[in-house]
Parts: C-alpha cells; structure tokens; sequence
C-alpha cells in the first residue's frame, strides 16, 4: 500500500511539473497576458498617430490654411507683407533659422568674367535647333 502511494504522488508530481514549471505553464501565461498588454497599449498610441497623420493629410488635401502652417513652422517663411522678428531664447534649438531667399532684382548667377575658360562654351554664328513640339 505504502508503495502505491508513493507511486501514486510521484505520478501527481509528474503530471503538475508542466503546469508549474514546463512550457505552457502558469508562469508563461502571465508573461504572455502582460506582452499582449503593452502591445495593446503600443497599438493604442500608433492608432492615435494615425488619426492625427489622417487627419493632417485630409486637412493638406483641402485647404491651404494646413500647408501655410507647415511652411511657417517647419521652413520658417513668412510672407511678403510681414517683418520677421527672431526673439532669443530657451526654445531657439528647436526653431530652424530661416535663410533669406536672393532678391529677384538681384542675378546671382556668375558673370561671363567669373566663368574660367575652360567653362566657356566657344562661341557659334548658328541657332539652336528648333523644338518639333513648339507650336
């Protein structure tokens, strides 16, 4: 009798071991139950950024209010009949620092004098060919 016992718990141990402690056990469930958690709460953040990008590219789409924005933000342009003040400060970093475009009066381009002749096309006495597709 005593030895059916003893069989009897070893066979009780041999079955609870996976439960415990195997593959698939208690421990692993909660671990898998905590995974799926964070990866809800991470889906959950992404389908925000999603809907905020939606919306942003629905309202770039349709108006120009959106785009106008974005240029003063990100490019910092302004318009013509605006001064731009630039107030120093702690958030200066985050700003980019608007280039000023060339003025239109102004040619930027080199000169023929500031071309070196080795750049110069040589001269020709003949016309370009004409486009087949200028109307």
């Amino acid at each position: 009798m005593r030895g059916l016992l003893i069989g009897l718990a070893v066979v009780l141990l041999l079955l609870q071991w996976p439960l415990w402690l195997g593959e698939g056990s208690w421990r692993d469930v909660r671990d898998l139950r905590e995974q799926v958690e964070e990866q809800r709460a991470a889906n959950a953040e992404l389908e925000q950024r999603n809907q905020a990008l939606e919306a942003e590219v629905l309202d770039l789409r349709t108006g120009t209010d959106a785009v106008e924005e974005r240029a003063r933000r990100d490019l910092g342009m302004i318009r013509e009949d605006e001064i731009f003040f630039f107030v120093v400060g702690e958030d200066d970093d985050r700003r980019p620092v608007p280039e000023p475009l060339p003025d239109p009066a102004r040619d930027v381009s080199p000169g023929p004098a500031e071309i070196p002749d080795r750049e110069r096309e040589p001269a020709t006495d003949t016309l370009p060919p004409e486009d087949p597709f200028d109307g």
